[in-house]
């Protein structure tokens, strides 16, 4: 028994860290290609680790015009953000339904973002998977939610 339990202890260990490098890592995401995505919410979970919309976009959705110009948070500036907006692109033709990975709950939460409703429209910047067939799956690096703009990557100041 002991030996089992030994085992399996090891074994736990083993993967550990590839199990949370694989959580909190950026390397299955596309970061070199921010993606634009605007949405009815279908469905919220709002909940560690980490806050996720489902939202369904509109066929033919395009980069809104005034996307590069648009104000972000003074302390994102470590990210790059006037860059990212300058290339961020539409969202690959076909998926209509996308999961949304927001920051964990603590950042949420310290943001005071009100948790959205169902049928609420959300904007969102961030980055996709990069393997084939991979589902429909953002993780958020700027959301914007009515007049405000929050960036998940930091705090507020």
């Amino acid at each position: 028994m002991h030996r089992r339990n030994f085992i399996l202890t090891a074994a736990i260990a083993a993967i550990a860290p590839q199990l949370a490098r694989a959580h909190h890592g950026w390397s299955g995401f596309d970061a070199d290609t921010p993606v634009y995505l605007r949405g009815r919410i279908k469905a919220v979970k709002w909940e560690n680790p980490h806050a996720m919309l489902t939202i369904e976009i509109a066929d033919g959705l395009q980069v809104p015009a005034d996307l590069a110009g648009r104000a972000l948070p003074a302390q994102a500036s470590p990210v790059d953000g006037a860059d990212i907006l300058r290339r961020t692109k539409a969202p690959p033709a076909g998926e209509r339904e996308w999961t949304l990975e927001l920051a964990p709950l603590f950042r949420v939460n310290q943001w005071k973002i009100a948790e959205p409703a169902v049928g609420d429209e959300v904007e969102a910047i961030g980055y996709i998977l990069r393997m084939e067939d991979a589902p429909a799956f953002m993780r958020v690096e700027y959301l914007f939610v009515g007049d405000k703009t929050y960036g998940l990557r930091s705090g507020p100041a």
